[in-house]
Formats: structure tokens, C-alpha cells, sequence
């Protein structure tokens, strides 16, 4: 249970992306979807840093962290937690493996349907490419800024976790601005992505704990 909280808060106030927002029409979705396609599958490496937001309703300011994201196609991604605290979780090979300040665990996501899953979404939100998932229902926005996707679960077990995904995209390349995880509590965890390199060389040793 420990672990699928984890994930649970690394996804998921209002955001800071405030402009004024409409729905897409059918061919603006569609143009969309093959922008997001093409970016996600020209993608190869990833390398960001993020701010975390995780909003709980019984507190009066969001606890805010730090840190640095790193991507690996197909399925490597590193999260490293550099303040308040040092923690680091990696995605690899089915497997979560987790150092908090020196203390180490793994966890087999293969054994675990649902683990699986989450860790689908996880890869999928980094890269923007949640569209051909037949697990959600979406909806789409556009503002002179940005477009916005709703994707809401479809599967009871993940809607018991994720009341929502909610996913900003840069207007001119389609790549994640920010992913906003809504938990059914309506507590809500948001990342914001700064300072990312695309397709820039990363050694597979960087997805190591």
C-alpha cells in the first residue's frame, strides 16, 4: 500500500496555467492527437527538472519538492527528489526501485496488475501519450497558451486511486507542460516541467539506485 501511494502522489488550487479556455472540435482533436503522436514517438530521451505540488485539503499551504526527471525510451524514467529531501524512484524492467536517503527497496510491478497499470500511466503522462488507452474518457480544451487534456478512468480499481488525470501541453511542440493528478479526496498532486531536453544522450547508468 506504501508503494501504490507513492505513486499515487508522484501524479495527481487552481493551476498556474490560468487562461481562458474552450472546447476542441472534432478536427482540432484530431490534429492534436497526430501532433501528440509524432512528438511521443520522435521522443527517445527526456531530461527535466520539476516542481511537485501536493495539495491536501487539512493543510493550509501545498507542500511543495523539488527535483529532476529523466527519461529512457521504451520504459525508463528516474525521479530524483533533491529538496526538502533526498529520494529517488525508478521505473525499469517492470521493477520499482526506491533509495530514500540510502535506504533501498524494489518492487515487482509485474506481479501486480494494478502496479502495472500506474506505471503505464506514469511512462505515458512523461511522454504525453495517453490517447490510445481505451481505459479513459477524455476531454479537450484549448487557451492561447496551452492545450488541456481530462482523462478520467474508466477501470474501478484506478478510479478508487485516480479521480483524474489532467494534462498540459505546449501549444507549439505538444510536449507535457504540466500533469495535475486528482485523487477522489479531491486532494490533488501537481508537477510542473522545467528546463527540458529532448533527445539530448543519457547512459542507461543513470536509471540506477
Amino acid at each position: 500500500m506504501r508503494n501504490v501511494l507513492f505513486l499515487i502522489v508522484l501524479f495527481g488550487h487552481v493551476s498556474t496555467l490560468i487562461a481562458q479556455e474552450s472546447n476542441m472540435d472534432n478536427t482540432e482533436i484530431a490534429r492534436f492527437k497526430t501532433m501528440i503522436n509524432g512528438t511521443s514517438k520522435a521522443t527517445n530521451t527526456i531530461q527535466s527538472n520539476f516542481t511537485q505540488y501536493k495539495h491536501l485539503d487539512f493543510l493550509s499551504s501545498d507542500i511543495i519538492s523539488q527535483g529532476k526527471m529523466a527519461f529512457k525510451a521504451p520504459n525508463m524514467v528516474k525521479w530524483e527528489y533533491i529538496k526538502p529531501f533526498e529520494y529517488s524512484v525508478i521505473f525499469k524492467d517492470d521493477k520499482l526501485s526506491i533509495n530514500d536517503s540510502g535506504t533501498k527497496s524494489n518492487v515487482d510491478l509485474g506481479n501486480s496488475a494494478l502496479f502495472k497499470k500506474l506505471n503505464e500511466l506514469i511512462i505515458n503522462s512523461v511522454k504525453g501519450n495517453l490517447f490510445q488507452d481505451s481505459d479513459f474518457s477524455m476531454d479537450y480544451f484549448k487557451s492561447p497558451d496551452y492545450y488541456k487534456v481530462i482523462f478520467i478512468p474508466r477501470d474501478e480499481k484506478i478510479k478508487s486511486y485516480i479521480a483524474s488525470f489532467i494534462l498540459f501541453f505546449e501549444k507549439e511542440n505538444a510536449n507535457v507542460l504540466e500533469v495535475k493528478m486528482v485523487e477522489p479526496s479531491k486532494d490533488f498532486t501537481r508537477i510542473v516541467f522545467t528546463d527540458r531536453l529532448i533527445n539530448k544522450p543519457l547512459d542507461n547508468e543513470v536509471f540506477t539506485n
